[in-house]
């Protein structure tokens, strides 16, 4: 599997940062918005992701290692656009997520992660985010959300697309809507709270993309 390297990606959202793409093969089965609304079917990150995922575009993972060593040092930069951690479906390649982790080493990289939380991967992730990879755990909507924020990891949550700027799940965590989602002057580069594996708070990304009416379906479900 190859990894696809974006030294300045053009994404509004994200800002003139750095960001990756992995296969599609990395995605996890369990992953409710896996072929259902997920945001990076989109129809032109899906294209590229297509082409990374059958071997078109990208470097194989040594290369791909070389070029996240070679970054600025401090540099913000987003793993996986499109696709999660190294491994098949829910399956983590723990040797390599921590070789990322030591290639990012002095850099400020983050991303997120579908892959079950099972004791194995969260001690891996757990060992990423101590490193200084922040690796948030992704989930599918705010009951999903309540339930996985107590493995000490930092957690997002897809939430409806007409949700506030703030809100609080049903055990009164705080939800903090993703401030590039509610204004087109922020982007990633300019706001880097994802990157921060010690905030207290769930991040929400309202849904969105070309299939956002079933990803709000799934925002709107329980967990």
């Amino acid at each position: 599997m190859k990894t696809h390297l974006t030294k300045v990606s053009s994404n509004k959202k994200t800002g003139p940062i750095p960001v990756t793409t992995s296969s599609r093969a990395t995605c996890p089965d369990s992953c409710a918005l896996k072929r259902n609304g997920c945001y990076a079917d989109n129809y032109h990150l899906g294209m590229h992701w297509d082409k990374v995922t059958n071997g078109e575009r990208g470097l194989d993972w040594q290369a791909f290692l070389d070029e996240i060593k070679a970054l600025p040092r401090h540099q913000l930069w987003r793993h996986n656009q499109a696709g999660d951690l190294p491994g098949v479906g829910d399956s983590l390649d723990v040797a390599k997520l921590a070789e990322l982790t030591k290639a990012n080493k002095g850099k400020n990289g983050f991303t997120y992660t579908h892959k079950k939380p099972t004791e194995r991967n969260l001690k891996a992730i757990r060992a990423a985010n101590g490193g200084g990879f922040t690796i948030n755990l992704s989930a599918n909507n705010l009951a999903h959300a309540d339930k996985i924020a107590g493995y000490g990891v930092p957690v997002v949550a897809v939430i409806p697309e007409d949700s506030p700027k703030k809100q609080r799940t049903k055990n009164g965590r705080l939800v903090i809507t993703c401030p590039a989602q509610l204004s087109d002057k922020i982007n990633c580069a300019r706001c880097g709270l994802c990157a921060n594996a010690d905030r207290d708070y769930i991040i929400g990304f309202p849904a969105h993309g070309t299939a956002k009416k079933k990803a709000n379906i799934i925002a709107r479900s329980a967990a």
